[in-house]
């Protein structure tokens, strides 16, 4: 399974690609230099994860994604809440890892979850014929075998942080006559290899119509059936490796949200190109928007800090209101160590706006 990059239509893209080369270089160049850079980078996680989850079919409420990181849920999670914390999981790593860490194979590994199973790379115990000499050397060797899932435990995490390639512990056969778990005729790995094959090739495009064309052939190949959401994040990590947008993660999913679904996904690849070049331009104008709210909002706030002891509680509840969407007073109460009275009145001090409108599990934050 090969993706064709032959018959690429440069001349009717090249506005496009020119728009969305602007767009991108004035959010990074704003962000690099801003005073709410960090916040506006925690906010971009949260919001990135709802948006895939979005993308893919499913609704995940911002407010619950956020207090289920903080493990402070109103409710149970539901199963597209634990999808969308695992999305955003993942964009933390590729934040805090190399900006090429996530497109290598080790990178590939650690994000698709392929590690191997101790009991697969261990040595089994061969069985004593006498069973009196195994009860005798029981307890020594238990001992033994701990010791030995610890060594492999070590090695292996020795191996990834090396850069290797972790050994899959997957089983050669499974017991799946209907195909409900793996499909054989899907092979994953082949796949995601005919994907990275494309990465050499986007390397001789613009860094934006690169990552337009790995969006499409993620799209196209399908390398992972259960982790699809991956693609995006991957595409917004090729950009940072590229050096296109060195700032934050882009937010690709929040301009994706915007375009029409069946311009998405269109038969015609022409029209699914300046789909995605169309979104990268939505996602950065509402970069630059969220900016310049967050910027107002931190003006506003520090206002209030007009003859405030030199020790007051309240800056430290602007740097957590700024960086995540929504803050209940449990999170401010553990983030500036107070009671959760002392922190209704530090939020009603900085006259926070309630976003939730309910009278349990009230939460704040600023549009």
């Amino acid at each position: 399974m090969r993706y064709d990059l032959t018959t690429l239509p440069l001349t009717t893209l090249l506005p496009a690609i020119v728009k969305a080369e602007d767009m991108l270089a004035r959010l990074d160049e704003r962000v690099l230099r801003h005073v709410v850079a960090d916040g506006f980078r925690e906010r971009g996680h949260f919001f990135d994860a709802a948006g895939a989850l979005w993308v893919g079919g499913e609704l995940v409420h911002v407010e619950d994604l956020v207090l289920h990181d903080a493990r402070m849920d109103a409710r149970a999670p539901t199963h597209e809440l634990t999808i969308a914390h695992a999305v955003l999981r993942s964009r933390r790593r590729l934040w805090n890892a190399d900006p090429s860490w996530g497109l290598e194979m080790a990178g590939l590994a650690a994000l698709r979850g392929d590690v191997g199973e101790v009991e697969d790379i261990v040595p089994r115990r061969p069985a004593s014929a006498e069973p009196d000499a195994q009860e005798e050397d029981e307890d020594q060797d238990d001992f033994g075998v701990d010791f030995a899932e610890i060594d492999a435990i070590l090695a292996r995490s020795e191996k990834i942080l090396n850069g290797g390639v972790p050994d899959l512990g997957r089983p050669e056969t499974i017991d799946d006559p209907l195909a409900l778990v793996r499909d054989e005729d899907w092979d994953e790995d082949e796949r995601l290899e005919s994907w990275r094959a494309v990465i050499r090739e986007a390397d001789l495009l613009p860094p934006v119509l690169g990552a337009a064309v790995l969006f499409d052939a993620w799209e196209r190949l399908e390398p992972l059936r259960r982790q699809h959401w991956l693609g995006g994040l991957l595409v917004s990590a090729y950009l940072r490796s590229r050096g296109k947008v060195t700032s934050h993660l882009f937010c690709l999913n929040i301009g994706l949200k915007a375009v029409r679904h069946d311009r998405r996904r269109a038969s015609d690849r022409n029209t699914r190109l300046a789909a995605f070049l169309e979104a990268m331009v939505l996602s950065a104008d509402s970069g630059l928007k969220e900016l310049d709210r967050l910027s107002l909002a931190k003006l506003q706030m520090e206002l209030r800090l007009k003859d405030r002891r030199s020790n007051s509680s309240l800056p430290e509840v602007i740097d957590i209101v700024l960086s995540r969407p929504i803050v209940s007073t449990k999170m401010i109460a553990r983030h500036v160590g107070v009671t959760p009275r002392g922190a209704l009145n530090l939020v009603s001090d900085l006259g926070l706006r309630e976003m939730t409108g309910r009278g349990r599990y009230r939460g704040w934050g600023v549009l």
